[in-house]
């Protein structure tokens, strides 16, 4: 119970820095705040050295040796360590491999993902935010491409179980999304609002599919409007697919995460989109610009995080003991 309380400093918020090393009011702002989490991105890593004495720097000043570090590291297509690690690999690779082999594909993929794994531990990241569990249709954005394992939602949700498994047992936490699912979407949620219109049994049949038999313990929102579902609200706003459709029809029992508070989906302001999503259910909102000056002003705006989140990350904590 005590570690829940010191779990419970934390801030409900995941944030970035800007380059690769930290600033003065970066030190500053880690030293006086505690986010519950810092995600890197390319602009953060020149060099295997750099990024190990960055992470190294910020784990220091958060005097948290399991710290979260979050990584986006899919493959190919989206890759932040791509110039100190060869990671070529889609998602896609896999998922065609696993249709023609299933047994060939698991062994494949699991020495994959224990390889990725020891990198990343020996960076001293421990959050990686796969897998990707979007279902491919035929109108998907190119933003999910080859990112998505298969247009079939079984091949998905195969793989995402051994995804999060592997990744488990390596000592490497897991974030699913983007929750409900955003291959059923072509807009690119990065420069506007997608809007879907799809009704609740084509959905659940297939895009909510691959995220109800998962045991990750984080989840990141889509940036998307199920018109059939809530008119007026993005899913990362609205409290009727938070509650109804994650929590309740899906069954996810996370940590559930915002995606980006800063892209063009969201047509708030920061502090706006970090309160609204936070309000409708949303236990972490990510802001990923690395802007000091929002970092201050959304980590003053947010809360704590509650007694849930912070046993949730209790939880997480466990797997990278």
């Amino acid at each position: 119970m005590e570690f829940i309380k010191i779990l419970m400093r934390k801030k409900a918020i995941i944030i970035s820095i800007k380059g690769t090393t930290l600033t003065k009011k970066e030190e500053l702002l880690l030293s006086r705040e505690k986010p519950w989490g810092i995600i890197l991105f390319k602009r953060n890593i020149k060099s295997f050295e750099q990024i190990k004495n960055l992470i190294k720097d910020i784990k220091r000043l958060m005097k948290d040796s399991k710290f979260p570090i979050l990584i986006d590291e899919e493959g190919a297509t989206v890759s932040r360590l791509k110039d100190i690690i060869n990671h070529n690999f889609e998602a896609n690779y896999f998922g065609q491999l696993y249709k023609l082999d299933k047994k060939i594909a698991t062994t494949l993929y699991k020495n994959y993902l224990k390889s990725l794994c020891d990198k990343l531990k020996n960076i001293g990241i421990n959050i990686n935010t796969i897998p990707v569990l979007d279902v491919l249709r035929n109108n998907t954005n190119d933003i999910i491409g080859k990112r998505s394992f298969s247009k079939s939602n079984l091949v998905v949700s195969d793989l995402g179980e051994i995804t999060i498994n592997e990744c488990h047992a390596n000592k490497i936490v897991t974030v699913i999304k983007h929750i409900p699912g955003h291959g059923c979407s072509s807009i690119d949620s990065h420069k506007e609002m997608p809007k879907v219109n799809l009704d609740i049994r084509a959905l659940n049949k297939i895009d909510f599919y691959p995220f109800k038999s998962t045991y990750s313990k984080l989840a990141m929102t889509a940036h998307i409007l199920y018109s059939k579902i809530d008119s007026k609200n993005v899913s990362t706003f609205s409290k009727k697919i938070i509650n109804e459709i994650i929590r309740k029809k899906i069954g996810f029992k996370g940590i559930l995460m915002s995606d980006d508070i800063s892209m063009k989906a969201l047509k708030y302001d920061l502090i706006t989109n970090a309160k609204k999503s936070l309000s409708a259910g949303c236990n972490l909102v990510l802001y990923c610009a690395g802007n000091i000056k929002d970092n201050f002003k959304l980590i003053k705006s947010v809360p704590y995080i509650d007694q849930f989140t912070a046993k949730k990350t209790s939880e997480i904590y466990k797997i990278l003991r």
